[in-house]
């Protein structure tokens, strides 16, 4: 009978600070977050100072409460997982810093996540009986792409947005409404009070049918409201915020569908912070349904930044023998697939 793996994950690309032990890649055996989002309120959004600061405060109490409520000490973990990119570079070198000093100290393998990659293997926790190949859209704050995930450690990269990522412009149009970070749920919490076909905002129709554009919907927005303001004619907020949110719901389902079409595969994964909206859950569950494909999403805790994921993608390069330096730096800008 095979050994027991245990990976210890940690992760703090932007203002959570989490750690995770994920027994043989599926159970999870712990699942600490502490989150800034109180604190990064008062300012409409992240402070990479004040996140950096606080991963400091954080980071060893948080590991500290991952591996006590595993009940594994250090010396059972086969191999310490932590995120090394994208994200901000000071929030990620405390992160990397903690995992290295753990993996040197115990002389356990390190391995560098992508935090991308990380919330496609939400889905592995989400569904037992996930395996590749399925297609994975990545929808967050920093990016909207289709990858093709081939297998555990190989990745297709079809296409994704040239320029706003689909969360950055739910956070970008709450902004402009008054809501309080983060944007994407309040603007999901507003739009259901309101008429998805009231506005017809429009998305960009890009000749390359991987990729998206959503800095126009969010311009189109904007002038509406300052329009609607300089007129002073009143504005339905809930009409607004579920207009703008069918427009980017509708461009990426279409986009999913037409991948699924045309690569033939019967199961497509959501990950990424804005995996977590229902809206966009239900409509592309419908549509791959139609097409004969299933929809995978991650629970609700799984679908912000979190150490399970990262522990989760560890498990599997290690298992492909795949090892980090203790060098290793922080990638702000690392590239998915």
């Amino acid at each position: 009978m095979s050994k027991d793996v245990y990976i210890l994950g940690i992760e703090s690309s932007c203002d959570e600070t989490a750690a995770a032990v994920v027994k043989n890649g599926r159970e999870v055996l712990s699942n600490i977050i502490s989150s800034q989002i109180v604190i990064h309120r008062k300012f409409g959004g992240v402070v990479p100072e004040i996140a950096s600061r606080k991963h400091i405060e954080n980071v060893m109490p948080v590991i500290d409460a991952a591996l006590q409520e595993a009940k594994v000490g250090l010396e059972d973990i086969d191999a310490v997982a932590v995120t090394y990119g994208p994200g901000l570079v000071g929030a990620l070198l405390v992160g990397l810093s903690a995992a290295k000093s753990l993996a040197w100290a115990s002389n356990k393998p390190l391995i560098g996540v992508n935090h991308l990659e990380g919330h496609v293997f939400a889905n592995f926790l989400a569904d037992p009986e996930l395996e590749p190949p399925f297609m994975a859209l990545v929808v967050s704050g920093g990016h909207t792409a289709l990858l093709k995930v081939t297998g555990y450690n190989s990745f297709e990269l079809l296409g994704q947005t040239r320029d706003d990522a689909a969360g950055e412009a739910f956070d970008k149009i709450a902004r402009i409404m008054g809501l309080p970070y983060p944007g994407g749920p309040e603007i999901e919490k507003l739009a259901l009070d309101g008429n998805p076909l009231a506005i017809n905002f429009p998305v960009a129709k890009l000749d390359a049918p991987y990729e998206f554009s959503f800095s126009g919907v969010k311009s189109a927005v904007i002038n509406y409201v300052h329009n609607q303001q300089q007129a002073k004619r009143e504005i339905n907020r809930a009409d607004v915020a579920a207009s703008f949110q069918h427009a980017v719901v509708d461009a990426l389902v279409q986009k999913a569908v037409h991948a699924l079409q045309e690569t033939g595969l019967k199961k497509i994964v959501l990950a990424g912070g804005v995996s977590a909206n229902k809206t966009l859950q239900n409509t592309l569950a419908e549509a791959v349904e139609k097409v004969g494909a299933q929809l995978v999403h991650p629970t609700p805790i799984l679908c912000t930044d979190n150490a399970v994921m990262v522990a989760c993608r560890g498990y599997f390069m290690y298992q492909a023998g795949m090892r980090s330096p203790l060098d290793l730096n922080a990638v702000p800008s690392l590239k998915l697939g």
